[in-house]
């Protein structure tokens, strides 16, 4: 029996969709390579149309989108460029989706409500992608909505690292905006050393982007608060737990959030709430028009890229958040 074995030559390539370039640029920078040119356009009647300027037959694929406003044209877009690889015989097709659009809509509270955070799972499937990379999702169970891998990345440690380098950690506390919040504040609790606060709410279940803050639960008085979140919307919500803290005597406020979405009344309520710092990461853009000194962003460019580079080497991401 005779015949020819041939060495694979494995081939790793980066797209962006047009949602936000920038973090993809810098990904792309910590990988020591470029993005592949990409010709996408809107015809006037909304559609999108999209084509790769160069081969990518038997590549492994990695493809940034992150679900920023207007966030269905994004999601729309990527999944036609998914649609795009997999009929051009990419070898493996992995999404970038820093932030996981439809991430609240994770279970029913109300019948007759959709899932839509398991339909977006669907239709990533559906479009061909073999793998998620995703930063600090709503919930954990979305995870195992998708059939295949997906690697949940956390910033926690890009967020606490700047806290503790502001900050002497004997004075910290910090507070969890709601219940379903703790456990993620445990583990900042874990990595800072600090003690852990809460902040009791109610919210109106038929009336979204509001909530009622009730009591403190911890000792905040004279400390510096660090509020945590996984993401800030409209702001209601943070703003409102930062001035209950300043009521029961807090020093001072820090927020830190992995996604800063920032819709609506949001800069306003940034511009005049009582907070030292609102510290976000870039998974999603930040609006053009915030000009706030208390706003600062880091990057999860690092993180994605470390991630990109472990997966096509067979490497372990999971070793990425072995320590939170």
């Amino acid at each position: 029996m005779s015949g020819t074995v041939q060495r694979e030559e494995r081939k790793l390539l980066l797209f962006s969709g047009r949602s936000h370039p920038e973090l993809a640029e810098n990904v792309a920078a910590h990988l020591g390579t470029g993005l592949v040119p990409t010709k996408a356009v809107d015809f006037a009647n909304g559609e999108i149309y999209v084509r790769y300027e160069e081969s990518v037959r038997g590549a492994d694929c990695f493809l940034l989108q992150s679900h920023t406003a207007p966030i269905n044209k994004w999601i729309m877009e990527q999944l036609i460029m998914i649609d795009a690889l997999k009929r051009a015989s990419a070898r493996s097709i992995t999404v970038l989706v820093p932030f996981y659009g439809y991430a609240r809509q994770d279970k029913k509270h109300l019948g007759r409500e959709p899932i839509s955070a398991r339909l977006m799972a669907d239709l990533l499937s559906s479009a061909g992608a073999d793998r998620i990379v995703t930063v600090d999702l709503h919930t954990d169970q979305i995870v195992g909505f998708f059939d295949g891998p997906v690697d949940h990345l956390f910033a926690l440690p890009v967020l606490a690292d700047h806290v503790r380098g502001r900050v002497d950690a004997d004075r910290l506390t910090v507070v969890s905006p709601d219940a379903g919040r703790v456990r993620v504040a445990d583990h900042w609790c874990d990595r800072l050393h600090a003690p852990l606060a809460i902040v009791h709410k109610r919210r109106d279940p038929l009336v979204p982007n509001q909530a009622t803050v009730h009591e403190v639960v911890g000792e905040v008085a004279g400390r510096v608060c660090v509020l945590v979140d996984d993401m800030i919307d409209t702001a209601g919500t943070i703003c409102a737990a930062a001035d209950a803290l300043y009521a029961h005597g807090a020093e001072r406020v820090i927020v830190a959030a992995t996604h800063g979405i920032l819709s609506g009344p949001a800069l306003d309520r940034l511009k005049n709430s009582r907070v030292s710092e609102f510290v976000f990461t870039d998974t999603l853009p930040t609006p053009g028009e915030v000009e706030l000194d208390k706003i600062t962003v880091l990057s999860v460019a690092p993180l994605l890229a470390h991630a990109v580079r472990e997966i096509f080497e067979h490497g372990s991401v999971a070793a990425l958040v072995g320590d939170l």
